[in-house]
């Protein structure tokens, strides 16, 4: 994440630089797979970081600030991509980079690596299918790590329907792959 700026110009802009030095790894990293490309998920953070520095005085009265940052992030991405939605020149940039990475052995075996390069452009085009809300429910709880709780917090709905949706996301996300969860010997048969 080579090109964020940040504010260590003065005493207030070295405390917001404090302040959120620990979360820059995950707000870029969830930035990215928001958005799919390493540009892009700069840009984000880098808006993020202006806006949030416009009001750095209010950042301390944040109780958690993980899962707030992660919903102004998304809240940004959100108004971005209707904003790119609304313009007469849509998204014109290709780049081709694969916006998941999934977590490989340091040396695979030239087969597994085939099946995991396969399985990385399945996983992409079957997210890349699903809506926003579950695409990002998906990414943020089982890709991020981000608790049911926190992500309550995120979208500020009820965990009820926060765990409803993630099952329906996750279905919708298994249609998509056309996975079979059990070969045919461990299936159940009624």
């Amino acid at each position: 994440m080579s090109g964020l700026i940040f504010f260590p110009f003065n005493r207030q802009g070295a405390d917001f630089e404090r302040l959120l030095a620990p979360y820059m790894d995950a707000l870029y990293r969830l930035a990215y797979r928001f958005t799919g490309q390493r540009q892009d998920a700069e840009d984000l953070v880098q808006e993020l970081l202006l806006r949030l520095y416009a009001r750095r005085k209010q950042l301390h009265q944040v109780e958690e600030l993980k899962p707030w940052l992660a919903r102004s992030l998304y809240n940004l991405y959100i108004d971005t991509l209707r904003q790119r939605q609304r313009s007469p020149l849509g998204r014109t940039d290709s780049d081709s980079e694969p916006h998941l990475s999934l977590m490989v052995d340091p040396a695979p075996q030239p087969d597994n690596q085939a099946e995991l390069s396969e399985t990385e452009k399945r996983l992409v085009a079957a997210l890349d299918t699903l809506n926003e809300s579950h695409r990002s429910l998906i990414i943020l709880h089982d890709m991020e790590g981000y608790t049911l709780k926190e992500l309550a917090q995120i979208f500020a709905i009820p965990t009820g329907t926060l765990k409803s949706r993630l099952h329906r996301a996750r279905r919708n996300l298994r249609d998509q792959l056309d996975w079979e969860p059990f070969g045919p010997q461990q299936r159940v048969t009624g």
